[in-house]
């Protein structure tokens, strides 16, 4: 019976060596949870029959520290939840591990060249179906100017102009300033702005677009506290059809505009549109946004990470060393998005390392070897029991 139980210990601490050197093998392992292994007592009715070993149980629910990367596609979750990818065969996988890549055809996945699953961002900015993620590959169009903001102080101490307004005299107008407006083309224009003090807390306002003088004029009124009366709302001022693009109507907002003594200044002057822009890269947001950035400097969101957490992560079924599929016990994914509902926010461009702790491997290895040589010492006791019964038999 001896040599039995001796042997249940020794299959038993196998299996926690097997586990301690998985453990720290995978020290260096993005994303990897420490596993043990435990024992239990084995009995035949009431007769001990050794030990038994349960089998490799990951701690799911430690996290292990971040280190950045530096790579706009790589993501580790700070908090709870799981990355979610499908395979070409349809399972469905979840790991904490966010190196991501795109594929030829611009679909976004992880190092297993599963696709992450996520929801599309419609124009309206609401979440589209959960899904794969496809990042556009081509370029942006451009977007014409319709709006310009220019807030600016019309100084105070400005002179009645007199002589009739000419863009091509300064002695005609107080001020002027430029602003960058496109066309359906992406042509850039230079719109011009021509302030005219034509009467007591009056200022008139003409237009050019590329030198050429436009026809249209804005009043802008002041009371007595220098503050803008009129125009009440955002001026509507057709700047005409350039060449070969669509018409060009702006509405110019001067709201914030003030004439105060002192000198003439612009605090703002910005105007909607950009240009046509080719694709230059994708990041990731902490709210697991996916960002396209293109050559005209823009920003779309064009898709958002989904996040999945369980009642009880720790029953999920490991599928490999870092990812897991969930069973009955683990209970169905919670979808949500980064930073709601219990989804941690994304810590870009980083990684979570091992939740492996090295020193505590290697002290619970030097137990495990202990146990071992006890083990081994009772068979071999045994085994000198029994020569020295047979011999005097």
């Amino acid at each position: 019976m001896s040599f039995e139980i001796a042997l249940s210990g020794i299959h038993a601490v196998n299996d926690q060596l097997g586990s301690i050197s998985d453990n720290i093998a995978n020290s260096a392992t993005y994303g990897f949870k420490s596993g043990r292994v435990t024992f239990a007592s084995a009995y035949a009715g009431s007769q001990a029959m050794g030990v038994n070993s349960r089998g490799n149980s990951q701690n799911i629910g430690r996290n292990g520290g971040l280190v950045n990367t530096g790579r706009t596609l790589d993501a580790a979750i700070d908090g709870r939840g799981f990355f979610v990818s499908k395979s070409t065969a349809g399972t469905v996988s979840y790991s904490r591990v966010g190196i991501f890549d795109t594929d030829k055809d611009g679909y976004l996945i992880d190092a297993s060249k599963g696709r992450i699953q996520g929801y599309a961002k419609a124009d309206s900015g609401a979440l589209g179906a959960l899904g794969d993620i496809q990042i556009p590959t081509g370029n942006i169009p451009a977007k014409p100017s319709d709006a310009l903001q220019y807030t600016g102080n019309m100084s105070a101490g400005w002179t009645t102009q007199t002589i009739p307004f000419d863009k091509g005299n300064t002695q005609s107008f107080n001020h002027s300033s430029v602003s960058t407006v496109y066309d359906s083309l992406g042509n850039k224009h230079n719109l011009t702005q021509y302030f005219c003090k034509s009467a007591d807390s009056t200022v008139t306002v003409h237009y050019a677009l590329d030198g050429q003088a436009l026809g249209a004029t804005t009043n802008l009124q002041f009371d007595s506290n220098g503050k803008l009366t009129q125009p009440a709302a955002a001026v509507a001022l057709d700047l005409g059809a350039p060449a070969g693009a669509s018409p060009l109507k702006l509405a110019v907002d001067y709201t914030g505009t003030t004439q105060f003594a002192g000198e003439a200044s612009t605090s703002r002057n910005a105007a909607t549109g950009y240009p046509p822009g080719a694709r230059t890269g994708v990041s990731l947001g902490e709210h697991g946004e996916v960002i396209v950035s293109y050559s005209n400097d823009q920003k779309q969101v064009v898709a958002q990470l989904a996040i999945a957490n369980f009642a009880n992560e720790n029953a999920l079924a490991a599928s490999s060393q870092t990812s897991w599929q969930e069973t009955t016990e683990s209970g169905a994914a919670l979808l949500s998005t980064a930073g709601s509902s219990m989804a941690g926010k994304l810590a870009t461009s980083s990684l979570e390392q091992s939740n492996v702790d090295v020193t505590s491997e290697l002290v619970t290895l030097m137990t495990a070897q202990r146990n071992y040589q006890a083990n081994t010492k009772v068979i071999s006791t045994e085994n000198q029991v029994m020569q020295a019964l047979m011999q005097a038999v």
